[in-house]
């Protein structure tokens, strides 16, 4: 009966045993599969030549060393940088979207009013004669429509006109109807030819008259003169419209273009405004004063302005320009080379973007190149993290200390002088086991040279790696052994 018992206690024994064995086995396999998640590998890259990427590891074509891998959790994919909503919150970083926009640039200049010349017109004398009376004596002198201007006397017609009264004798319709048509050829109005068919003598006094309201503008005639067949008596102009000639700088080129609409106001008006539009904007530039020109034509019912006022310019509020892509001024960041702007990408990522700009008004500026309607930029604390290096410097919070210390961190070796300039040292060093380096020769960075150090000479050396310039020299010092 004991036998039976001990036998029971062992068999129960060896089977909790078995359990706890088998229990331990599966629960062991899920507790390690709980590791760390892998670090993404963005790209691989040779520190000497960091602008150059390589999708796989390798051995580096450039140097006789192992390419280093660029991690996720390092930099963003994309180039920018990530800014948690706190320090978004402390640097005031602010956003604004990229929108279309009519830009209105403010523009003001003072304009002189002239003639308007398409509205001058020559009155000349029909034939060759003489003046026997002018009732306008004097230029500048205005004048209504049908209001006479001289009277003339031009004998030469009474030939042509007796022969025609004479042909209409014969009653020979054809003949007539040549004759009438030789008086016509002769520059003769057709009031006169009428007055000789009325009459039945010859008509020789013709009285010039003004077609429409105007002023003289010139007058090259006398009472007694003797005119030649068309020859200039008079030159009428009208003062609805006139001209504004604008003068305006260099840099307000895009300012005007033809068909704006424009303001105009004058001191002999106070209050008034005129309206006009433009008309051409002249080909020359004024070379005394350097500005550009353009002519208006103005309405002036009222003939309230005068030739040589001088008038303020403006563009109304209304004279609106086709809307363009534009974003807030103060986004723009200028490096005098290039225009970037930091595009928030989403999730506290930004990311720095090349753009081309165009005029700017109304403190919006508009982009030709290098975004799109609805992007979202930077317009406030965007200088502080401009670049990735920025950043660092000015959140020290956004990476541990450890990544950043791995970024300073120096790398001493000695090495063999190859060849020495002013800006850069050729050494050959033996392996550098920190950075899984072979015995090599290689190019540095060398910003502080040592004049007494030589090619051929041996050295203690300090480098670090920089993204941009690869391998630069901190500290440079000949072996004792070497000065001899």
């Amino acid at each position: 009966m004991k036998k039976t018992i001990l036998a029971m206690a062992i068999g129960a024994c060896v089977a909790a045993g078995v359990g706890y064995f088998v229990g331990y086995q599966h629960s062991t396999p899920v507790e390690s599969t709980a590791q760390t998640p892998e670090r993404k590998v963005l790209y691989w890259y040779d520190p000497m030549v960091p602008g150059q990427r390589f999708d796989k590891p390798g051995k580096s074509p450039f140097m006789d060393m192992e390419l280093v891998p660029r991690y996720a959790d390092e930099t963003p994919a994309s180039g920018g940088v990530s800014v948690s909503a706190q320090q978004q919150q402390n640097l005031g970083m602010t956003t604004a979207k990229v929108e279309k926009r009519a830009l209105s640039e403010a523009f003001s200049a003072f304009a002189t009013v002239t003639t308007d010349e398409r509205s001058i017109q020559n009155v000349p004398s029909p034939a060759a004669g003489v003046v026997e009376k002018l009732f306008v004596r004097a230029p500048q002198q205005w004048v209504k429509k049908g209001d006479a201007l001289a009277a003339l006397w031009i004998p030469q017609w009474t030939t042509a006109q007796q022969e025609y009264l004479a042909v209409r004798q014969l009653g020979d319709s054809e003949l007539t109807r040549a004759a009438r048509e030789r008086l016509a050829l002769q520059f003769m109005p057709e009031a006169i030819i009428r007055s000789v068919e009325r009459s039945g003598k010859p008509q020789t006094r013709l009285t010039l008259r003004a077609d429409r309201d105007g002023y003289v503008v010139k007058l090259d005639a006398r009472e007694g003169a003797q005119v030649a067949a068309t020859q200039t008596l008079f030159e009428l102009a009208s003062l609805d419209p006139v001209w504004l000639v604008v003068d305006y700088p260099q840099s307000q080129a895009q300012a005007l273009m033809a068909g704006s609409d424009i303001e105009a106001t004058s001191a002999s008006w106070p209050g008034e405004a005129f309206h006009g539009r433009v008309s051409e904007l002249l080909p020359q530039l004024e070379i005394t004063t350097r500005t550009l020109k353009a002519r208006i034509v103005l309405d002036n019912p009222q003939q309230k302005l005068k030739p040589g006022m001088f008038l303020t310019v403006t563009q109304p509020a209304a004279a609106q320009r086709p809307a363009v892509l534009a974003m807030p001024e103060e986004a723009l960041i200028e490096t005098g080379t290039t225009s970037r702007v930091l595009l928030a990408t989403g999730d506290g990522h930004f990311q720095a973007v090349n753009i081309t700009t165009g005029r700017t008004a109304q403190g919006w500026t508009e982009v030709t190149s290098g975004l799109k309607e609805g992007d979202n930029v930077v317009t406030s604390g965007q200088f502080l993290i401009d670049s990735e290096a920025s950043l660092r410097s000015a959140l020290p919070g956004q990476h541990s200390p450890q990544a950043i210390e791995k970024h300073m961190q120096s790398y001493d070796s000695t090495g063999v002088v190859k060849e020495i300039s002013a800006e850069s040292i050729t050494l050959a060093h033996p392996p550098i086991p920190a950075l899984n380096w072979g015995a090599m020769t290689m190019d540095f960075v060398l910003k502080q040279p040592d004049p007494a150090i030589k090619a051929g000479d041996t050295v203690m050396f300090s480098f670090t790696l920089d993204e941009e310039q690869g391998a630069v020299i901190t500290h440079l010092m000949a072996m004792p052994e070497a000065k001899k």
